[in-house]
């Protein structure tokens, strides 16, 4: 089980073949990397079950190879199109998943490869950036002319960058990190490095350029990619809500609205989680939430309720199909910029 989707395995992978199991969706949620937080929003399983599903079926027309292999609707396996009824679960394709041992404040990657062969999931995030909103990490980690940009300091207000960036960080380690290539590639095993970028701003484009059709801006996202006997493949769940960032008219239309919310509601809790991740760093202790003495407040009902219908409206819109009773995308927007 993850923080926000169930995982079922049906077909264990081998050394040489990938596996089967399903990706079961939950109406749970995380920021901050805390875990599951308080409150479930409703129907936002379905939500992001749906849109990974389009977006894995629009990458698939594109010839991208992923591990989709349907949804589940009724105990059957089927195609997007087929379903009479938003569906919670997703049918994949499995392969190994070591474990990563963690030893003396350091995490062993060789040992992991050694177990995981020629079939593996890649313990990285392949990050992709076409904006840099105000408070990106990304200002701390370079400077303007570094991303192409015309300027000396970082301006007030988020900025578009003339190219999308690239970035490489952690996937298995307690606390994210952002790696440069020499270390990204020796994590990335026997992959090349440069294959992983070139599918990232491939996957950026595809979900990028139809976004856009949609009436929406698509910020940021990740992938992250299995590979199988000499094939590199998108693994987990691409372009949702909760993987990606968009924004509809400015608004944010993602859980960066929940994020917002609680730097604005419950900053002693943002500045805990805070604080627990940076002395685990200085300590080399992993489980930095046991550190942390403040819990996570329950969102009032009508932010829940605005949540949901968020989630709701942005996938009808985004695959342009009334999947679920919900208002415009124009009304869940501005219901939720008024709660700012």
């Amino acid at each position: 089980m993850t923080s926000v989707k169930d995982f079922r395995v049906e077909e264990e992978p081998t050394a040489t073949d990938l596996g089967r199991g399903r990706f079961v969706f939950s109406d749970r949620y995380s920021v901050f990397d805390w875990g599951e937080m308080p409150d479930h929003i409703p129907n936002k399983g379905a939500s992001l079950c749906l849109m990974g599903a389009y977006n894995f079926e629009l990458l698939d027309v594109n010839h991208v190879p992923t591990h989709y292999l349907g949804v589940v609707e009724d105990g059957e396996v089927k195609d997007l199109g087929e379903c009479e009824s938003p569906p919670t679960e997703m049918a994949i394709e499995l392969t190994q998943v070591p474990d990563l041992p963690h030893e003396d404040g350091e995490y062993d990657y060789d040992a992991y490869h050694e177990v995981a062969g020629e079939n593996y999931l890649i313990p990285l995030e392949i990050v992709f950036r076409n904006t840099v909103p105000v408070g990106s990490s990304l200002r701390k980690r370079g400077e303007p002319a570094d991303y192409g940009l015309d300027a000396d300091e970082w301006p007030e207000e988020a900025v578009d960058l003339p190219e999308p960036v690239v970035e490489f960080s952690t996937k298995y380690e307690e606390q994210d990190r952002y790696l440069d290539r020499d270390e990204a590639d020796d994590i990335a095993g026997v992959v090349d490095l440069d294959q992983l970028e070139e599918l990232a701003l491939a996957v950026n484009h595809i979900l990028t350029d139809h976004a856009a059709r949609a009436g929406f801006a698509h910020e940021d996202g990740k992938i992250e990619c299995l590979y199988h006997d000499g094939t590199v493949k998108v693994a987990d769940v691409v372009g949702t809500f909760d993987e990606n960032r968009f924004s509809y008219d400015g608004q944010q239309v993602s859980k960066e609205v929940v994020r917002q919310y609680y730097k604005r509601v419950q900053p002693e809790w943002v500045d805990a989680v805070s604080a627990a991740k940076k002395e685990a760093i200085e300590t080399g202790e992993p489980n930095w939430r046991e550190q942390c003495d403040v819990e996570p407040e329950h969102l009032p009902g009508e932010i829940v309720d605005a949540l949901s219908n968020l989630y709701c409206a942005g996938t009808n819109a985004y695959v342009d199909y009334d999947w679920f009773d919900a208002p415009t995308i124009e009304d869940a927007v501005a219901a939720v910029r008024d709660l700012n």
